[in-house]
């Protein structure tokens, strides 16, 4: 899950700039964006999105209205009918919530931050709040024995005959599942690294060389400035996937053989044309690694059909392979829940 909504609640918490949060909690039907899409609206700004066109430009009215009403309830929800009232024909039902955020709210906006950050699953109760009833927010361990949500196609539950006599959103926020290790501070490391971190994923980005990392990077960015790559990779996550493009083919080949010592990754990636592919292989065959361990590697990268050779074409080819993959994990998984085989193809 993209933390971006958190990191820009408290900047503009920081900064004293009434926000209003938006919140996608129930889909029924066709809509522009999932359950859980946010954004958040100032007076003048707008950060994120929940789908564009009319129900974005409508929620945003609504948003800014508030903002110079004073009166107004600090969280409420809305129902926006994708209809030809709405200027829209997607045929669904939306529910909004609407969220003014205040210095009261830092605290959990920091904790639930936190939590992402060690990679932790829990859930984010907001009650809207009613005549009597005062609005809350607060953070909730997953119940344990249940199975944790889904996190490609979360469900945000909107209960209006809560006991409490408010509408209640239980809303669950875990990290995304998919982690990215990239090797290389190169060009197209950097032309990718900078999709990534507008992508639902997580990126650990490598390189022995410090003064060539920016300034700054995405809230899903980490950065290792570190000459022993193979401790990140010991310490990665399984199921992760790993991006080889350092300035070193000897660096490559070494990182590609320590790679090949774990039977859990998800993808691993080797920047390169097909003679230096050709290359590879034939040394790792003189190193006595098997094809079928070395056929683990995806060389050249990126999404078949692509052609380009600029950082930025390259980027966007790796980063599509990559979605797709993310997809296809989400489909093993909801068949796996099912007992259903689903082929992987690469």
């Amino acid at each position: 899950m993209s933390t971006a909504w958190i990191t820009q609640a408290l900047w503009c918490l920081d900064r004293q700039q009434p926000v209003v949060l938006i919140s996608v909690a129930s889909v029924r039907g066709s809509a522009p964006r999932e359950a859980g899409a946010k954004m958040l609206v100032s007076a003048g700004h707008q950060w994120l999105t929940i789908g564009g066109g009319q129900l974005e430009w409508q929620a945003m009215h609504l948003a800014r209205t508030h903002l110079r009403d004073a009166g107004h309830a600090d969280r409420w929800v809305r129902d926006m009918p994708l209809a030809a009232s709405l200027g829209q024909c997607c045929g669904g039902l939306v529910t909004l919530l609407f969220e003014r955020l205040r210095e009261t709210d830092r605290a959990w906006l920091l904790q639930a931050q936190e939590r992402l950050r060690r990679q932790q699953s829990f859930l984010r109760e907001v009650g809207v709040g009613g005549p009597g009833v005062a609005a809350w927010v607060c953070l909730r361990d997953s119940p344990a024995g249940l199975p944790p949500p889904d996190r490609f196609q979360v469900n945000r539950l909107l209960d209006k005959a809560d006991a409490r006599g408010c509408p209640v959103l239980t809303e669950p926020l875990m990290p995304d599942a998919l982690q990215v290790v990239v090797f290389g501070a190169g060009h197209v490391g950097h032309a990718l690294v900078n999709i990534l971190g507008t992508l639902p994923c997580r990126v650990v980005w490598v390189d022995a060389r410090d003064d060539l990392f920016p300034n700054q990077v995405a809230p899903n960015v980490a950065i290792e400035a570190t000459d022993t790559p193979e401790a990140v990779i010991d310490q990665a996550p399984p199921d992760s996937c790993y991006l080889v493009m350092t300035h070193d083919h000897a660096l490559d080949q070494h990182l590609c053989e320590y790679l090949l010592k774990r039977d859990d990754t998800a993808y691993i990636g080797l920047i390169g044309s097909v003679t230096k592919w050709h290359k590879f292989k034939q040394r790792f065959a003189l190193r006595g690694i098997a094809p079928e361990r070395y056929a683990r590697i995806t060389c050249p990268i990126g999404e078949p059909g692509i052609e380009g050779k600029q950082p930025a074409v390259i980027a966007v080819s790796v980063a599509a392979q990559l979605m797709r993959l993310r997809t296809q994990m989400a489909h093993r998984a909801a068949a796996a829940a099912q007992d259903e085989p689903v082929a992987a193809t690469f």
